[in-house]
């Protein structure tokens, strides 16, 4: 070990080394001005202008109508808009919208951040941070179009369903009601000819209970899957719907439409149907109800449907049940119909679930349906 490698210090040694290099800032930390006369200025920009924009601070500094150019000309009215509130209150500056970086044709979004400060000659300074909030921003937009796919396939599956409901339902109604009226016509004839025999004669009788019976159960079961009324139109399916619910459930429901029809796509009117039957199932269940108005109006180019019970109504902690399938299923119906669904407390107690829809968009629909 030489002498000079000996006599130098620890404390020399770390003297000597390099500082620990700063972590650039997040993003472009920056001072903006906006004078009186309605010129600007960027007092300070941070070293990650040129990463973030594509020029340079000194670039920018000499013409500060540069970064306008870059906001792309659909986003520079709402970049104008925040500026000009946050200087008519004193507020902060937040604004998000995309820029072309210049040489690169690379379209970022951009967050703006940025705290005021009057001027004495009357201008403002804004002391703000910019940053590069793409990667959200895409990965918002593939959520937004993931969900989209996703209430389109689940639209498509209610409608399949639909379909083959009314399948099933026609053809029981159609093959197993015309073979059960078959297989009685046929009992009726043998049951003339059985000799006087009691025991006979019973069990002929109890042979036609049962095929009443098994008619009976067709006809309950096709109607669950499918009802007859919906051929006849909205109004006419709601208004059986009603009187069904009332003879099942032994609570009173009625019915009010000023319409005695309302034109809707057959799936629509689907839609609509198997909201007020889940509805009501909800409230035979968990509401404890006595009465329940089911009201459906049009005003103009609005459908409005309504069912209001006088039960003991519904919690915001029961809205978000993981297993409120119910109420998901019909806010996807209405969602999937362009309208909306609101569950709010009915007067006196209750529930009310109202969902509004646009008869436009209905029409809309349909005539895309039958162009694709």
């Amino acid at each position: 070990m030489s002498p000079d490698t000996r006599s130098r210090s620890p404390r020399a040694a770390q003297t000597q080394a390099a500082p620990p290099a700063q972590s650039p800032a997040p993003g472009l930390v920056y001072q903006f001005v906006l004078r009186a006369d309605g010129t600007m200025a960027y007092p300070h920009l941070s070293e990650g202008c040129t990463a973030l924009l594509g020029v340079s601070a000194s670039e920018l500094q000499q013409d500060p109508e540069c970064f306008v150019r870059l906001i792309l000309p659909d986003d520079r009215a709402g970049w104008r808009e925040a500026m000009a509130a946050s200087k008519a209150t004193l507020a902060a500056w937040n604004w998000e919208g995309r820029i072309c970086a210049r040489g690169w044709n690379d379209v970022k979004w951009i967050s703006l951040r940025a705290t005021p400060l009057p001027l004495m000659d009357g201008g403002v300074q804004w002391d703000g941070i910019m940053t590069n909030i793409t990667a959200s921003k895409l990965e918002q937009e593939e959520t937004r179009r993931s969900r989209a796919r996703l209430a389109e396939l689940t639209d498509h599956i209610q409608q399949v369903k639909e379909q083959e409901r009314a399948r099933i339902a026609r053809e029981i109604h159609d093959d197993l009601g015309g073979n059960l009226t078959a297989i009685k016509m046929a009992l009726a004839m043998l049951s003339a000819r059985l000799p006087d025999d009691p025991a006979l004669r019973d069990k002929a009788d109890y042979l036609d209970d049962l095929v009443d019976r098994t008619i009976e159960a067709v006809h309950r079961i096709s109607l669950d899957l499918r009802p007859g009324t919906l051929d006849l139109g909205l109004v006419a399916a709601l208004e059986w719907q009603a009187r069904e619910f009332e003879k099942q459930m032994g609570i009173a429901c009625v019915f009010r439409s000023a319409d005695k029809d309302i034109d809707l796509d057959p799936d629509q009117a689907v839609a609509l149907f198997r909201i007020v039957q889940e509805a009501l199932t909800n409230i035979a269940k968990h509401a404890g109800a006595t009465r329940v108005t089911v009201s459906l109006r049009r005003l103009r180019q609005h459908l409005t449907l309504s069912i209001c019970d006088n039960g003991r109504g519904i919690t915001p902690a029961d809205r978000l049940k993981p297993q409120s399938f119910g109420l998901r299923g019909m806010s996807e119906r209405a969602r999937a119909l362009g309208g909306t669904l609101a569950l709010s407390q009915a007067p006196g107690g209750g529930t009310m679930v109202v969902v509004k829809i646009s008869l436009a968009a209905a029409a809309a629909g349909r005539s895309e349906s039958t162009r694709a």
